[in-house]
């Protein structure tokens, strides 16, 4: 199983073989977004005409199957916090304020899609394959030292009896370990958070370090009793054609993601 890209006329979106329920992590591309926001933007708050927007996830909805209505984000602050929705947190994307403070959204409700907003930072999609639940975790490293996608797991398991076993995970692209260059407190928070086990995600340079954000938070659901993780190879930094970038853009950019739609399970 495997992370691969998809096209459909102009709009480019990547899936994970192994989630059975619709679902995509988004490229930059397919979109009606001009200038920084050039073309697939799905983010409302970084200045974009939020009617583009609003025809940004109708497109990819159209692909998907479902609708800008159907679309629960968040208001993500580099946050541990698991919120979960229900259909009365249903199509207020544009709204000020209306959308939950958090940097992971589950939700057993069929019908709706969990959208996580990134540019570097890891988005992380969970599908239940025994009761249909699923989240949308945004991690930044932050949230990845402390163990977000196996707080949203948890969550899972706690709101809708979700077993980690039955949970298929996909991590989507982010900035490499071939870019993502930091300074010494963010491999001290992982070493401190996780031990010696993400010491080969860890590469010290002269005065500097590179972290591995994918393979950590692949661990982090490893220990979570995820079974199934598929893992994308995109860097965000390597394709700033394909992805936005924070970094390449100096904050001067729209958002990508990643989509998850909740249906019901029939047996």
């Amino acid at each position: 199983m495997a992370v691969i890209l998809k096209k459909v006329g102009t709009l480019e979106y990547l899936v994970a073989e192994g989630i059975e329920t619709p679902h995509c992590f988004t490229t930059r591309l397919g979109g009606v977004s001009t200038g920084i926001f050039d073309s697939l933007n799905l983010n409302f708050s970084r200045g974009d005409d939020p009617a583009n927007v609003v025809e940004n996830y109708r497109r990819i909805g159209a692909v998907l199957g479902f609708t800008p209505e159907d679309v629960v984000n968040a208001r993500q602050i580099h946050s541990d916090i698991v919120v979960r929705v229900d259909k009365e947190n249903r199509g207020k994307l544009a709204v000020a304020g209306a959308s939950p403070e958090c940097d992971a959204l589950i939700t057993k409700e069929p019908g709706m899609a969990l959208f996580a907003s990134t540019a570097d930072c890891t988005p992380i999609l969970l599908w239940d394959s025994a009761t249909g639940a699923v989240g949308a975790v945004h991690a930044g490293w932050r949230g990845t030292a402390s163990a977000i996608g196996a707080k949203a797991v948890a969550a899972m398991t706690r709101e809708f009896g979700t077993k980690p076993e039955d949970v298929r995970a996909a991590i989507g692209p982010n900035i490499g370990f071939c870019h993502f260059e930091t300074d010494a407190d963010v491999p001290q928070a992982m070493l401190e958070a996780f031990g010696q086990e993400v010491k080969p995600f860890i590469r010290q340079q002269n005065d500097k370090f590179y972290v591995n954000l994918k393979e950590i938070n692949a661990l982090i659901l490893r220990r979570a009793g995820v079974r199934h993780i598929e893992i994308s190879d995109c860097c965000t930094m390597c394709q700033p054609d394909r992805f936005w970038s924070h970094r390449v853009t100096r904050g001067q950019r729209g958002a990508q993601g990643g989509i998850i739609v909740c249906k019901e399970v029939r047996r």
